[in-house]
């Protein structure tokens, strides 16, 4: 691995502190629109050879929805023709055996830590389809669920009471339901068809369930919601005690139906306007409406984005679990994480691509699953990048002793420019000390400016260079 310079560690002024505060949702770093095709495609006996094995992490992807909601960009199709969601699962089952062939090759024993379903929304799958889910985890993939965190994504349709008994008896420990807004006028706006009625019945359903950990997804920046509004929802949630509350911003994205609508310009618009910069205040505004709110009532702040109620358990749940290192990833649209290389499948948005890059996943034979087709080499300063990025947007911040000692350097010596400049925007606590870097309650505001300034020049080309397809 080549050690990086200080001319590599810079950034460019376009990604400089003080840039918009929703430039991009950072989840993981390099996002997959920074993914190439591999040539040649290298198996995946030689990726996790020598690789700790001892506590990897389960992803499963459904890429399913019932209906695709107005901000959504995410890779998911809407329904599924008869037979698609059987052969998906025929599918994931020959993936599952041609990584765990690998794995067993890797030289180490290998473990499960941790577990997620995610999507699209797994619980589109009927309940004697989680059963399968959960069979391929648990005797293809070795995943003890029943011993391990496991978490699974859900949407207010879909969690009905058959299929929350699968998952709850399958060891489920957290359950998120995506409500995004309690008012129906709000969610019409965000083209998220549902009545509150429905997301309180779901609610009480997985409480009857009595899956260990709730978590609530709520989104703010919705058209023409208010303070007032923003509060009503907040407090619908708090009724129901959920340990977990993720406060999203609201994102307009080219290729879903609110870009379509053209709702607001997209942030790396250069040519946005002033109702678009009077948007980013209004939802600077309700996020701390929103989190002075929750402090209020005793929560916990994690991250810009998550919020814990005290005593409530971790159960993998946390924003960073999705980066670690030692990740596998089933399904087409899910990432795999090596030291040496994060992979996957192609990546889209768009409706006709995904549903095309689905059909060739369902075709595979076992044999292909047995080489990685789109990543990206972590090499050079990346990891210097993810590690500081994934600590950094995290409340508690980053032990610089934690960083030094896998680097051999500390954060101020790699990252010199955009820490100084973090600094000058009130960004960073001056009162966490020398041994830990951490972001101001402001930088935490500015989590989605912060995120995207920590780049590599490389990675931010090929994700423009993505979106000018």
């Amino acid at each position: 691995m080549s050690t990086p310079t200080l001319s590599t560690m810079t950034i460019g002024s376009a990604a400089a502190a003080g840039s918009r505060p929703y430039e991009s949702y950072v989840y993981a770093y390099p996002h997959k629109t920074a993914y190439r095709a591999l040539e040649p495609r290298p198996p995946l006996r030689d990726l996790w050879a020598g690789e700790p094995v001892g506590a990897l992490s389960l992803y499963a992807h459904i890429p399913f929805c019932e209906v695709r909601c107005g901000f959504c960009n995410l890779f998911t199709r809407i329904g599924a023709p008869e037979g698609l969601t059987t052969a998906y699962l025929d599918a994931l089952e020959r993936q599952a055996g041609a990584v765990r062939e690998a794995l067993d090759a890797s030289g180490g024993e290998p473990r499960f830590a941790a577990a997620a379903f995610g999507g699209g929304t797994p619980t589109f799958l009927t309940a004697a389809e989680l059963e399968r889910l959960c069979d391929i985890a648990e005797l293809r993939m070795g995943a003890d669920l029943r011993a391990i965190p496991l978490s699974v994504e859900a949407s207010p349709a879909t969690a009905t009471a058959d299929r929350l008994k699968v998952l709850a008896d399958r060891g489920t420990t957290r359950l998120s339901l995506g409500v995004q807004s309690f008012d129906d006028t709000e969610a019409r706006a965000a083209v998220r068809p549902q009545r509150r009625a429905d997301v309180e019945a779901a609610l009480s359903r997985i409480r009857d369930a009595r899956i260990p950990v709730l978590n609530i997804d709520l989104i703010y920046g919705i058209d023409g919601q208010s303070e007032r509004s923003w509060q009503r929802s907040l407090d619908a949630a708090l009724a129901w005690q959920p340990e977990e509350l993720y406060l999203y911003p609201l994102y307009v994205r080219p290729l879903t139906g609110l870009g379509r609508l053209g709702a607001h310009a997209d942030p790396a618009d250069a040519d946005r306007t002033d109702t678009d910069a009077a948007w980013d205040e209004q939802r600077l505004r309700l996020y701390r409406f929103g989190r002075d709110h929750l402090l209020a009532q005793g929560y916990e702040q994690v991250s810009m984005r998550m919020f814990r109620r005290p005593g409530a358990p971790a159960t993998g749940g946390e924003d960073y679990v999705c980066q670690t290192d030692g990740m596998i990833g089933l399904g087409c649209g899910a990432r795999s994480y090596t030291s040496a290389l994060h992979y996957s499948f192609d990546y889209a948005v768009g409706m006709s691509e995904i549903r095309s890059i689905i059909d060739d996943y369902t075709a595979r034979s076992a044999r292909e699953f047995a080489f990685a087709d789109f990543g990206r080499w972590m090499d050079g300063d990346e990891p210097r990048r993810r590690h500081l990025l994934q600590s950094l947007l995290q409340a508690e911040g980053m032990p610089v002793a934690e960083y030094r000692a896998r680097f051999g350097a500390g954060p101020e010596q790699d990252f010199p420019v955009v820490l100084r400049r973090f600094a000058d925007a009130g960004w960073l606590d001056g009162a966490a000390g020398p041994e830990r870097l951490r972001l101001s309650a402001e930088g935490l505001a500015h989590s989605d400016a912060v995120g995207p300034a920590l780049f590599s020049d490389p990675v931010r080309a090929l994700m423009a260079e993505y979106d000018a397809k």
